[in-house]
């Protein structure tokens, strides 16, 4: 299941869900705009970050990482990330980080020399699986502990999630929140037919109403839209090798090893070495 898509696809249906997670209203989520940062004239790209909308110092900017896969180097290449960030950005605000895992079974520990991150509590770790019993859960942190439902017991809660969805006001935040329910049923129940999860969903009824309809067709206007402009930056990836390259000499001055920027930057460890060579 490509998780980290959906979790993304979630916080920005649901940014308030964020901030149920870290215990504070969703409602602080009006202040933020969530969208997935890259460091400039690198390669790195961090999973999602909330940006205070207003130049407002009180607000940290919020940076936050989805892991659902063992990932020995996550804290380190976070880290340096984040501060990588931060020297190129022109915001001033303090920050904060949150690790959010699968399950605590897949996280390999935190490293003892950044123990200060988390001890302070500036950088969090959550473990979803441990969420799943959690009462009173909003529907949109429902619709995020989904994700670690095992299959039976999601389509049960898929179903209950949806038919909560009734009632949320605003028809494109509803067309999209049911769009990614049935998302996450499609992942755990791959030889499923589309006609077979809307059955077990009980979607057939719900998308046939106008309203439902209306918002797709609002939906698709958009889509396209979006797709002109993703058309236009396609043409910038071509650089972006020349942009990993180029990066590689200050993530070394940071002090990781060969081997870790290569992980890093996705890059082989023999293209690491060259770029050194040519620096």
């Amino acid at each position: 299941m490509k998780t980290d898509s959906i979790l993304y696809r979630l916080f920005k249906t649901f940014p308030g869900v964020f901030f149920e997670l870290l215990g504070q209203s969703p409602v602080e989520a009006e202040a933020y705009e969530f969208l997935s940062v890259e460091v400039k004239q690198t390669a790195f790209r961090i999973d999602g970050a909330f940006l205070p909308k207003q130049p407002d110092l009180e607000r940290p900017i919020h940076f936050t990482e989805f892991q659902f896969q063992p990932d020995t180097g996550l804290y380190s290449r976070l880290l340096t990330e984040i501060f990588m960030y931060l020297d190129k950005t022109e915001i001033r605000n303090d920050w904060r980080g949150t690790v959010i895992w699968m399950s605590r079974r897949l996280d390999p520990g935190i490293p003892i020399r950044y123990w200060e991150f988390f001890e302070s509590q500036r950088v969090q770790v959550i473990y979803l699986d441990e969420l799943r019993d959690l009462t009173n859960q909003s529907i949109g942190l429902g619709t995020l502990t989904l994700v670690v439902e095992p299959p039976e017991q999601a389509s049960v809660k898929a179903r209950s999630l949806i038919e909560r969805s009734r009632q949320v006001p605003d028809e494109q935040v509803k067309r999209k929140l049911v769009e990614l329910i049935e998302t996450i049923i499609v992942y755990k129940f791959p030889h499923k037919s589309q006609a077979e999860i809307q059955a077990m969903l009980g979607l057939g009824d719900l998308k046939q109403t106008k309203v439902y309809q209306e918002g797709l067709e609002d939906g698709e206007r958009k889509g396209r839209v979006e797709g002109k402009l993703e058309g236009k930056l396609e043409g910038k990836l071509e650089g972006k090798l020349e942009g990993k390259l180029e990066a590689v000499p200050r993530l070394l001055k940071l002090g990781l090893t060969l081997e870790q920027v290569a992980q890093a930057l996705e890059l082989e460890v023999a293209e690491v070495r060259k770029a050194t060579q040519s620096a």
